[in-house]
């Protein structure tokens, strides 16, 4: 950590044209290539009994702005409106708790009876939208998760471990007597994750994402090795949780679609990591990855979106930008090597499962190139859908603009200024500061403004 704070280089975008990128691609050794020809990103996927309208997903952003103890509020349904308008075949909903004590924030969507309802209103809204402007709905995922060891239900810090470890441990402020998580109460989630299937379904969502990524709980045990019990340790007892819980949901709600977001690899050098080489812990190994990729098609999940690293420790992996979050770090590398490593593990994973689609992401650092980039991977069968987050928060009509043939335009794109990572860690609502500056602006300057002044 302390080498990548101290790194003083810092590589922001400037690129006038897809050659200026090719050429930094090609000093850089890389693997990136573009394609202006969009028609493409309107084919449809079959998926089950329902169809993905188009190539295009709306990545799971979280903005914090529940009400009444997780139900959606105004603002909630302010940004899937705009998404539904926008055109994206794919809503894959924000990180929606499955019970108060998973949340990494007092204001994330939570899913339970209470909630459902509402829930229920923000699905047939968004749909309705999308069909009003289309004649067509949108596939609509909802992310479940348990935020485990990054759990703040109430603003401060109240982690939920599942191993220690001297790196998370550290990040989270917490010693090797801070209790962990038992097999029982692990089994216990298991079945909170089928209950919250069940009313997912009965809310109107097409699939549900069981969070596997960003070293969130599901993610952590995935890393687990120097766990003991049945859920720790090999690699087949590091995955048994998750292939418990598709298990359980495809049983109990059959009809309903099963995804996870994945991590493709951590890239951290710690003892409980996944997806890393051994004794070589910042180089990817994805075989574990590809591996349980396999499995988890066997049991029936029918789409993986694949993703890397941990916003809370290396976060220029799963999202290269320009500028860190205050008192963050200036990445140790070009952003493009973090696209271009984002592409290559999402490729990877679907080599591996030619079935499955997946979804891949790092899109929003290229700016109005990233939808020539996604039309490249998707005809060339890299990743069969292709993920747009940061940018889909600042330019909720993205998908509109490339399969309408006009392409990304740089004035609405994300500026990967990391604002909006910025409103995560003060705990408030977010959003896109820049281009919604009339919502987003002034919660930025009231949550900046008393630390501004210390």
């Amino acid at each position: 950590m302390n080498e990548r704070r101290e790194a003083q280089v810092n590589w922001k975008f400037h690129y006038q044209n897809r050659d200026e990128i090719r050429e930094d691609c090609a000093s850089l050794g890389l693997d990136l290539e573009f394609s202006p020809d969009y028609k493409v990103l309107g084919e449809s996927i079959s998926l089950g009994t329902r169809t993905i309208p188009n190539r295009l997903v709306v990545q799971p952003m979280e903005g914090f702005d529940a009400v009444n103890g997780g139900e959606p509020g105004e603002l909630t349904f302010r940004r899937y409106l705009r998404y539904a308008k926008g055109g994206a075949g794919l809503i894959w909903f924000e990180a929606v708790a499955i019970l108060p004590e998973g949340c990494t924030n007092p204001r994330q969507l939570v899913i339970n009876e209470q909630t459902v309802d509402g829930l229920a209103r923000l699905v047939d809204a968004t749909k309705q939208a999308a069909w009003e402007q289309y004649q067509q709905e949108p596939y609509c995922v909802i992310q479940l998760t348990h935020s485990g060891r990054f759990s703040k239900p109430t603003g401060g810090r109240r982690p939920i471990i599942a191993v220690h470890d001297p790196l998370f441990d550290q990040v989270v402020g917490i010693d090797g007597d801070y209790p962990v998580l038992t097999d029982a109460e692990l089994e216990r989630i298991r079945d909170l994750y089928g209950e919250a299937a069940r009313l997912a379904s009965r809310a109107g969502f097409d699939g549900v994402d069981l969070k596997a990524c960003h070293r969130y709980l599901l993610s952590e045990l995935l890393a687990a090795k120097q766990r003991s019990g049945k859920y720790g340790g090999d690699y087949e007892h590091r995955t048994r949780l998750l292939k418990e819980i598709v298990q359980l949901v495809k049983g109990a709600v059959p009809d309903l679609g099963i995804a996870v977001r994945l991590n493709g690899t951590d890239l951290v050098a710690t003892d409980n990591t996944w997806g890393v080489a051994a004794g070589q812990p910042l180089q990817p190994d994805l075989s574990e990855p590809v591996r349980l990729a396999r499995e988890l098609a066997a049991l029936g999940v029918s789409l993986l979106n694949v993703t890397a690293g941990t916003p809370y420790y290396n976060p220029h992996v799963n999202r290269p930008y320009d500028q860190p979050v205050k008192n963050g770090y200036q990445a140790p590398e070009h952003p493009l090597v973090g696209v271009a490593r984002m592409f290559a593990v999402a490729t990877t994973i679907q080599e591996a499962v030619p079935k499955v689609p997946v979804v891949g992401t790092g899109y929003s650092w290229l700016r109005q190139f990233g939808g020539e980039a996604a039309a490249y991977n998707v005809s060339q069968g890299r990743h069969q859908l292709a993920g747009f987050g940061r940018q889909a928060f600042a330019y909720p009509d993205f998908a509109r603009d490339l399969l309408n043939g006009d392409g990304l335009r740089l004035e609405k794109s994300c500026t990967t200024c990391s604002k909006c990572s910025q409103l995560m860690q003060f705990g408030v609502t977010t959003g896109c500061v820049v281009r919604d500056a009339k919502v987003y602006a002034p919660i930025f300057q009231k949550a900046a403004s008393p630390k501004e002044d210390e």
